[in-house]
């Protein structure tokens, strides 16, 4: 089992949902964790939260996952404080939901730009970083990435084109000793599409769930790679 205390993980999109219940399971095993947002008082909540768990260590970074610019930005400051990055995890998502008929251009554009090519920038601002450290990748798709649905044209172009984009990833970057996964969550209790948990909630997937798949993937052996996982709830809702 690899020793995760001190190791380092970037995060986007972490100040809440999956990205936060992440984060939250690596500072717990003694990780330094950094997450970003648009947000300067989501971060700073979070961040605050985080610390307080006592074992690891996280900060914040306001950056956009759709500015190659400011990823870029984003994972300079990581690696000056923290010196490398052992496990880079694109999570930033949004969701716009709409017949073709009624979909805006916008809520397209906002949607691709961010659950996919959004991805394609960490990873590129990212990936001299995770060379050095041999770290690993992973992307949170979903199960729309294989599964389409009525009202769903942005959201699974931009699920199944996140699914396909982190398999080629996988290809290109093993040999340079680079991990990569993706993980594929049906429903999950978060504020995703502007949803507030609630008790009504419990069979969905949590977010601790998620953030213990990461430390399992991070405790694994590196000789053996889990590329795709469909995690869905054990009974429907």
């Amino acid at each position: 089992m690899q020793n995760l205390e001190n190791k380092t993980a970037f995060i986007t999109g972490g100040s809440k949902g999956i990205g936060y219940g992440i984060a939250e399971a690596l500072v717990t095993q003694g990780m330094k964790v950094a997450i970003t947002s648009r947000s300067q008082d989501a971060v700073d909540k979070a961040v605050r939260s985080l610390n307080q768990l006592g074992k690891g260590a996280a900060f914040g970074i306001v950056a956009d996952v759709r500015d190659f610019e400011s990823q870029q930005k984003a994972i300079q400051l990581f690696v000056e404080k923290w010196g490398q990055i052992d496990l880079l995890v694109a999570n930033a998502g949004i969701g716009h939901f709409a017949s073709i008929q009624d979909i805006t251009i916008e809520q397209w554009q906002e949607t691709i730009d961010t659950n996919l090519t959004g991805v394609f920038y960490t990873l590129k601002a990212g990936l001299e970083a995770l060379r050095k450290s041999k770290g690993y990748f992973i992307t949170i798709s979903s199960l729309a990435g294989t599964n389409f649905f009525a009202k769903g044209s942005a959201y699974n172009a931009s699920k199944f084109g996140l699914t396909g984009f982190t398999q080629a990833a996988m290809l290109d970057l093993r040999n340079e000793g680079i991990r990569c996964t993706t993980i594929m969550p049906g429903s999950v209790a978060t504020y995703f599409n502007d949803h507030v948990p609630n008790k009504e909630d419990a069979w969905k997937i949590q977010i601790e769930d998620l953030g213990q798949m990461v430390v399992d993937l991070m405790h694994m052996n590196p000789r053996t790679l889990p590329s795709k996982i469909e995690v869905r709830p054990s009974m429907p809702g």
